[in-house]
């Protein structure tokens, strides 16, 4: 038999891994829809399992689920798309606003001896692609959502094997009790991260949205959605669902209204991820900063948009998947956060000092039976 060295398969897994990544980039429009009803279906079933649990059939259950979900797509739909087409008209002007502004900040730096050009200004910092970048975020993810009838067709047939999915896993990879418990906290972590982190989002997305309004900022519900959306992504996201936000309120209300609109983020994001988020999930089920910047590039680049959105929650599938494993639990190690570093090293202190006070009492134990 033809031994095969450890460099030889190191090339041989990097070379399927790279002809897998090129495959799902390439069938990235049958991908895509796929992953955003497998996560409506995650976020739905524990909804389903409470109506089951109150008597109701899972068929009925599931049908008044997705007659729910239809009817907010419908709703969200037609208010997104007036408002994005409104802000496509608007850009324009804001850009024109922006520019009195941009110079009026270089004449006042010139009074003072610091000497810019326009072109070096925009060339650092353009707001009005940022303004851009709404438009075409939010019309990325739209027309995903255009073919709604077979997204949900989807959900539904994955939904109705919500119960028999996880005895197929049983039955498909071993049927011993460890693999089983291993398997049904994999699912249950991966479901109660999907259904906690949407109610944060949608909490998220509420407060801001209503401040706004309550501000009499424009194109308010364009915000609330996207720090909803943003906020699957912890640390970065609530950063960018906030520029535009801050830079329309500053054109339109002023400095101080964009200071307040900058501290509403900040202070909603500090409680709902510091506070409420931990405080449900029971501990922490964060990323590292880098691995959560380093998985937005990798996804947007594999799957678009959509892969941007969903990144961290695909991350963290990954993370819960490796941490379930005996192989994977390194890789799962640095994908963590430093807290969560920290605790695997309290863990393993606390295990050395354990096997280390067996050890002398196995010690004493065995002096004082040569003794006697």
């Amino acid at each position: 038999m033809v031994s095969v060295s450890t460099a030889g398969r190191t090339a041989l897994y990097f070379s399927a891994l790279v002809i897998s990544l090129a495959g799902i980039k390439e069938a990235a429009p049958i991908v895509v829809p796929f992953l955003l009803s497998l996560f409506v279906a995650i976020i739905c079933n524990p909804a389903i399992n409470y109506l089951e649990r109150k008597r109701l059939p899972r068929g009925l259950a599931i049908a008044f689920v997705i007659v729910v979900i239809f009817s907010l797509f419908i709703v969200l739909g037609g208010v997104v798309g007036a408002a994005v087409n409104d802000f496509s008209k608007a850009i324009p002007t804001y850009e024109e606003q922006l520019s009195e502004q941009l110079t009026w900040l270089i004449e006042w730096l010139g009074k003072h001896d610091i000497r810019l050009s326009m072109d070096e200004v925009r060339g650092y910092f353009d707001p009005a692609k940022v303004m851009n970048l709404v438009t075409t975020t939010l019309s990325g993810f739209s027309s995903v959502l255009g073919n709604i009838f077979l997204l949900l067709l989807t959900v539904v047939f994955m939904l109705a094997e919500g119960q028999v999915f996880p005895k197929k896993l049983h039955i498909a990879f071993d049927d011993s009790e460890q693999t089983e418990k291993k398997l049904d906290h994999f699912l249950s972590m991966v479901n109660r991260y999907m259904a906690i982190k949407t109610m944060v989002s949608l909490g998220t997305g509420i407060v801001i949205g209503s401040v706004l309004w309550a501000m009499g900022v424009q194109f308010y519900v364009l915000w609330a959605l996207l720090a909803f959306l943003l906020n699957y992504i912890p640390n970065i996201g609530s950063i960018i669902s906030a520029v535009p936000a801050v830079i329309l309120t500053f054109l339109q209300l002023g400095p101080g209204y964009a200071a307040v609109v900058v501290g509403l983020f900040v202070s909603v994001n500090m409680i709902m991820g510091n506070v409420v988020e931990p405080r449900f999930m029971g501990r922490s089920l964060g990323l590292s900063t880098l691995v959560v910047f380093l998985s937005l590039i990798f996804w947007g680049w594999l799957l678009g948009v959509v892969g941007m959105l969903l990144s961290v929650p695909l991350t963290m599938i990954l993370k819960i998947a490796l941490e379930n494993s005996e192989d994977g639990r390194w890789f799962a190690i640095l994908l963590s956060s430093d807290q969560e570093v920290s605790a695997f090293e309290q863990t393993n202190i606390e295990k050395s000092k354990a096997h280390e006070a067996d050890k002398e009492a196995s010690s004493k134990n065995t002096q004082s039976n040569e003794t006697e």
